[in-house]
């Protein structure tokens, strides 16, 4: 089985991407899952260029990585400046890792307007560079910087940079598409005639500016290519660079080449939302193998032949890859949607019972009105209680009163008064929260600590508001959708209305029913276990 070397540069590169930065305790952190991954290189950082990445290096040599090589980045030597006197280079060595990766010019156009200087003394610097390293005993990895373009523009002299690199003793020459503009079939044209003209393993480096990093990776790879060199999420400049999260399921379950080994991949889901957490960025439900919708099946077509045989609509198991099936009810659901959904829930409903036709045409009446139940599974499940187990509430609401006030220059304050009865017995309360919905939030929370001390656990973790009909003004209907917890789970309601503040009870009150009715399980289940001991 060919082995295809894992170079992860998501602490650099991926860094560059807009509004992402790492604190150096990220990077540590990050650094760490992915040697746990499985990758072979972590490029740390341009150590030249700032602080931040000068205290990393200092910082990681504690790390104790168990499998991944730490790589330190940075340029071909200034033309100003010989090999022993240049400060970046001079970072490199001082970084203290044993691999180093450079960049050098392989576009006539960059050697000429950006470098200023001979195409000649491009050759040099990249020779003289590669060597300075070597001496100093480092495990040097080449990046031919714009290669795709500079064969394009001259291929003599992009073939000519290889060599100098080549010559000088590089263990790695990578191919870099930095402007990502390549299309796959004239990138592998290029990468033959690289193949072809050094003995230097090469390797792949390539961005997704036309949608194609991935794809042209793997074309490199099946071509000769033993590294590949990308970041997690496919986070990089402008549109990113290859996400290694595809590259390496595609390597491992389509190529059946090894890149991490297969018994990592259930792990490579966990370590993208960890990635994106640690960015400050929504992780990307629609990304291949690790997104939340990579295996979310909404047809009622698809959804039934899933149910008999997974790989109808699925091309590999979700689990391979630490994903799981997901099914979503909507206008689009039939009988086999809410049937999955019901035991994916625990929930006991059976496909030639009437109950099922009821909940499916509810559910389409409702999406018709603006529901959706994709983010809010917790309503469908109160939903499904409802119409099929025809449930008691645990609470009834009398009415509520919310004023809001603003005196002068001050802040706005709202007040919540609440009227409701739980199981007979009338409870009163008020409270004041920064907004309306705030403020409804806290009043009902306190009504009903009294008969439930749980609900002191229930926290308001996310809030959104999509306005439905936005020609509708300030009568449009708007959909609300919260995010609650206790600390332990994390679910997801749903209301829907021309008033925001009804929309908001609708979810507040599907939220707080979610939550009674899992404590209500949980003790009916422990009296049960103690019964039969």
């Amino acid at each position: 089985m060919k082995k295809i070397q894992i170079y992860d540069t998501t602490l650099r590169d991926g860094s560059q991407g807009e509004n992402i930065s790492f604190s150096l305790e990220d990077k540590l952190h990050i650094a760490r899952k992915l040697d746990e991954l499985g990758v072979d290189y972590i490029e740390g950082g341009w150590p030249g260029s700032n602080t931040k990445d000068v205290a990393f290096f200092e910082r990681a040599r504690e790390l104790k990585l168990k499998h991944a090589k730490l790589a330190a980045f940075g340029s071909t030597c200034h033309p100003r400046h010989g090999v022993t006197h240049d400060k970046n280079l001079q970072a490199l060595i001082d970084s203290g890792t044993q691999v180093v990766t450079i960049f050098g010019k392989t576009w006539d156009l960059h050697v000429k307007v950006a470098l200023g200087v001979s195409l000649k003394e491009n050759l040099d610097l990249i020779r003289n560079s590669v060597a300075f390293l070597k001496s100093h005993g480092r495990e040097v990895i080449y990046d031919a910087e714009h290669f795709f373009d500079g064969y394009k523009a001259d291929p003599v002299y992009a073939l000519e940079t290889l060599h100098a690199a080549e010559e000088a003793g590089a263990d790695m020459l990578v191919l870099c598409d930095t402007n990502g503009g390549t299309m796959t079939a004239d990138l592998g044209t290029r990468f033959e005639a690289a193949f072809k003209h050094v003995k230097t393993l090469l390797g792949i480096h390539t961005h997704n500016d036309c949608d194609l990093a991935v794809a042209n990776s793997i074309a490199a790879v099946q071509l000769g290519a033993v590294q590949v060199q990308g970041t997690i999420n496919g986070y990089g400049e402008r549109c990113g660079n290859a996400n290694l999260c595809s590259v390496i399921s595609n390597l491992e379950l389509k190529l059946d080449m090894r890149s991490i080994g297969r018994e990592n991949l259930k792990h490579i889901t966990e370590l993208s939302h960890y990635v994106s957490e640690l960015a400050n960025m929504p992780h990307r439900s629609d990304l291949p193998y690790v997104g939340k919708s990579a295996f979310a099946h909404k047809g009622g077509i698809h959804v039934s032949a899933v149910m008999k045989e997974s790989s109808a609509y699925e091309h590999i198991d979700p689990a391979i890859v630490g994903n799981e099936r997901r099914v979503l009810v909507s206008e689009l659901s039939g009988k086999s949607n809410v049937i999955y959904k019901a035991v994916e829930l625990g929930l006991t409903l059976d496909q030639s019972s009437p109950a099922a036709k009821v909940v499916v045409d509810k559910l389409k009446e409702m999406e018709h009105d603006g529901y959706q139940f994709e983010g809010a599974e917790a309503s469908f499940e109160m939903l499904f209680d409802r119409l099929v187990h025809h449930s008691k509430e645990f609470f009834e609401l009398d009415g509520f009163r919310l004023i809001t006030e603003k005196k002068g220059g001050g802040e706005a304050y709202s007040e919540a008064v609440i009227k409701l009865r739980v199981d007979g017995k009338e409870e009163h309360t008020a409270a004041e929260g920064v907004g309306p919905v705030s403020a409804l939030d806290r009043a009902l929370r306190k009504s009903l600590t009294t008969f439930f001390p749980c609900i002191k656990d229930i926290r308001l973790t996310d809030y959104k508001v999509r306005v439905l009909n936005p020609k509708g003004a300030t009568d449009a209907k708007v959909r609300v959708l919260i995010e609650s917890s206790d600390g332990h789970d994390t679910w997801g309601t749903v209301g829907v209305s021309e008033n925001l503040i009804e929309a908001s009870w609708q979810a507040l009150v599907d939220s707080i029913t979610f939550k009674l009715k899992k404590e209500h399980a949980y003790k009916r289940k422990a009296a049960e276990s103690g019964a039969a001991e």
